[in-house]
Parts: structure tokens; C-alpha cells; sequence
């Protein structure tokens, strides 16, 4: 076999080590009842984020999500060097053990369609914003991807006060109802969705999001971001043009097996 060969080989074999989790079929709570919206702010009231914020999250309502398989950690700095290599593309400057982060939504559609490419059966794209939901909340609605209470210490949030990154699945204790790590902090997670609110919205929540840098969806806070951003209703944005700042990166999303 001849060398370019035998590299070529390695990296498939490097991109394939996707940790799959299989989510199956089945009803995802979504949302936050407009009713407890007051409340809601009121709890996270130390956070300073206003009430309206929240209202995106209204209605509650029970939305069936088809089977399909999420990745157990973010994309990290080593997966994003190898797209990096063949497309040449920047590489942050952090641990190839730990989230890759400043990466535009496109640029994740485009390690999408990379990895599809090297897998060469696999639909690998981003995860509605649906299906990231109900990875982390599983069947019972449940506040926190492990459970309902707020611990520190779960999650690489700005109470732990790191003020960086760290090696994805560092907070195995954090874990989602399906296994699924870092739903909570370390970075904020691009969505294939376009904000919009949800069908009967309350009426003052926008229809555009029009002061975001980019209108899709992301989810999961970062470690930069207070406790709220950790709730699995709260739906966010990429509001600031430095998207490395504001660690934005992503995780992986495909059909179910």
C-alpha cells in the first residue's frame, strides 16, 4: 500500500472514533409552561437575565422526536485538526483533548459534510434543536441534563470560575438521562435550527432575532455562562461576533443505527 494510501486509512480511522449514543423514539417535554415563566426568572433572578428572555422557551408542549444518535462529546481541537489539514482551516490554540471552539455555523455544517464524506455511509450533520433537548432531558422534562437541582460542580460553568475550556467529558457526573456529556457548560452548542418562536408563543416574544450574529440556535452555555444556560428549555444565540470568546462549538448528530 502506498503512503498516501496508508494516511488516508489513518485518517478514517481517526475521524470514526465518534462516540455514538443511540436516543431513541419517543416524547420530548419542550419548553417551559408560560405560566411558570415569572417563576423561572425569578430563580435565576441573580444571573440578571430578564424575564423575556425566558418566554422563547413557552409554550410547554409534548413533541414526538424520531429515533437518532447524537455524539457523547463535543467535536474536539484533535477531531477539528484533521478537518483542519484537509481543508486548510485555522486550528485554535487549545488541547486537541478539549472542545474546539470559535467555529461559525457553517463551518460546523462543513466538518458535517467532511466527516460524512470520510465515513462514506453516515449522514453526519448538526442536531435539531429538538433532538439536542430531548438528549439531554430525556423522558421526564427534567430541569438539568442530571436532573433537577443545580449542583456546582456538574458542569464547567462560570461558579467553578476556570475561565477556560476543559477535556470534554471531565463532569461524567453531569451526564444526561442517555449518558450524553457536557449538555451543560464548557461550550456553547451550535442547533441546524433557525430561531423562531415556538407555535402559540406568547405575543411579545420576537419573531426575528434580529441583534443575534447568527440566528440558529444554540444550546448548553458555555464556561464563561451563569447556571441558567445550563437548563435544558433555555434556548440562546450567538449575540457576539467573537465567536471563540463566547465559545461557541458543536457536537455531532446522525440517524439512528
Amino acid at each position: 500500500m502506498q503512503v498516501e494510501q496508508v494516511e488516508q486509512v489513518e485518517q478514517v480511522e481517526q475521524v470514526e472514533q465518534v462516540d455514538w449514543v443511540e436516543v431513541p423514539a419517543g416524547l420530548l417535554r419542550r419548553g417551559t409552561p408560560a405560566e411558570d415563566v415569572a417563576e423561572v426568572a425569578r430563580r435565576y433572578a441573580d444571573t440578571g437575565v430578564p424575564e423575556e428572555w425566558y418566554r422563547k422557551e413557552a409554550p410547554h408542549a409534548q413533541i414526538h422526536v424520531p429515533a437518532f444518535r447524537i455524539a457523547r462529546t463535543q467535536v474536539t481541537v484533535g477531531q477539528w485538526a484533521l478537518f483542519a489539514a484537509a481543508t486548510g482551516r485555522p486550528v485554535p490554540k487549545a488541547p486537541a483533548c478539549h472542545p474546539v471552539i470559535g467555529i461559525t455555523w457553517n463551518a460546523a455544517v462543513a466538518y458535517c459534510r467532511w466527516l460524512s464524506e470520510q465515513l462514506g455511509d453516515l449522514d453526519v450533520r448538526l442536531p435539531t434543536e429538538d433532538e439536542w433537548e430531548r438528549a439531554a432531558r430525556g423522558d421526564d422534562g427534567r430541569e438539568f441534563p442530571w436532573g433537577d437541582e443545580y449542583r456546582t460542580g456538574l458542569a464547567n460553568l462560570a461558579d467553578l470560575g476556570i475561565g477556560t475550556t476543559m477535556p470534554v467529558g471531565s463532569f461524567p457526573d453531569g451526564a444526561s438521562p442517555y449518558g450524553v456529556l457536557d449538555m451543560a457548560g464548557n461550550a456553547d452548542e451550535w442547533t441546524s435550527t433557525v430561531y423562531a418562536p415556538y407555535p402559540g408563543a406568547p405575543a411579545e416574544v420576537p419573531n426575528t432575532e434580529d441583534w443575534a450574529f447568527d440566528r440558529h440556535i444554540t444550546r448548553g452555555g458555555a464556561f464563561r455562562h451563569d447556571r441558567d444556560l445550563a437548563r435544558c428549555a433555555r434556548r440562546h444565540g450567538a449575540y457576539e461576533p467573537d465567536l471563540e470568546a463566547i465559545a461557541v462549538g458543536f457536537r455531532l448528530a446522525a440517524p439512528a443505527a
